[in-house]
Formats: structure tokens, sequence, C-alpha cells
């Protein structure tokens, strides 16, 4: 795939209307019969969800923490994928992993001093690249981070609406 060419006439577009770079993405979960799962719709595909089993889940199904924890997987593995290609950078292997610790005592509402919520996430890349420089790899790192909507998302929280209706 030449992602240059696949990108050139979408940042032609974006330069000279820069509303139309503008996108909402939506997804919208649906009550199922147990108060402890529900379905995620993101208008492509369906996902079952569940509380984990530390907190009352059947421990069957990814819990928000694991839809959270693979949105990051999944964005920083394209991105760098697309910024190794746009480098021109032959790469043998890139993963990703991404771990994420939590009490869940906090989700529990056991004790006002553990916190609701991941309390430190790791991000580990593995990238083979042996004609690679130093410098090359940094410069990957660097735009890669730069560039991962779900990274930058969860370093700088945007401001978030809550309607109930």
């Amino acid at each position: 795939m030449d992602l240059r060419s696949v990108q050139k006439p979408l940042k032609e577009k974006y330069r000279e209307d820069p509303k139309s770079s503008r996108i909402t993405l939506e997804a919208r979960a649906s009550q199922q019969d147990v108060p402890v799962s529900c379905s995620v719709d993101i208008g492509r595909a369906v996902y079952e969800a569940q509380a984990h089993a530390g907190v009352g889940g059947a421990g069957t199904a990814a819990c928000s923490g694991d839809l959270l924890l693979g949105a990051l997987a999944a964005c920083a593995q394209v991105t760098c994928q697309m910024v190794a290609e746009a480098m021109g950078l032959k790469t043998g292997r890139i993963e990703v992993t991404v771990e994420g610790d939590l009490d869940l005592r906090g989700t529990l509402g056991m004790s006002k001093d553990v916190p609701v919520g991941f309390e430190r996430i790791r991000t580990r890349f593995e990238v083979e690249a042996p004609e690679a420089t130093e410098e090359q790899l940094e410069n990957l790192r660097r735009k890669t981070e730069q560039y991962c909507v779900v990274m930058q998302t969860l370093k700088q929280p945007p401001v978030i609406e809550t309607e109930w209706a």
C-alpha cells in the first residue's frame, strides 16, 4: 500500500476546506438482560462488554477497561505502522502491548482514598527494524506518540460533557 498516495488527496482536501477534516465518532452502549453486561455499537461492529469479574461480572467478555486499553493498543499499533511507512522505514515486526493498573476497591466505592480508574498505564512498543538508525527509531517513537489519537487523548483529556435525558 502506498500510504502517501492514499493520504495526499485527503490532505489536499483538508487544506482547501479545513472544516471537512472534522469528524464525530460515536459509540452507543445498550442494556442487556443483566446489570453487569451491555452491548457496544461503534457503527461498524457490535461488541459485548461486561463488568470485570472483580466487581461481579462473569469475566467472559471484555470489560470497559479492556476496551480502553485495547483502543490505546490499536491506535498506537496502527499509528506506529503508518509512521514507519511514511518514513520509508523497513520493519520486520511492530507489536504494542498495553497494561493498566487499577484498584477495584475504588470502583466498588469501598474507600474514598482509592481512586476510581486506572492509576498507571504502560505502553510497550517492540519494533524490529534492523536497518534503522537510532535517530530514525527515535523519530518513529516521537511521531508515533505525537500522532496517536488515543494516547494524546489520555495524556491531555478533553472536556467531557454529560447529559441525562
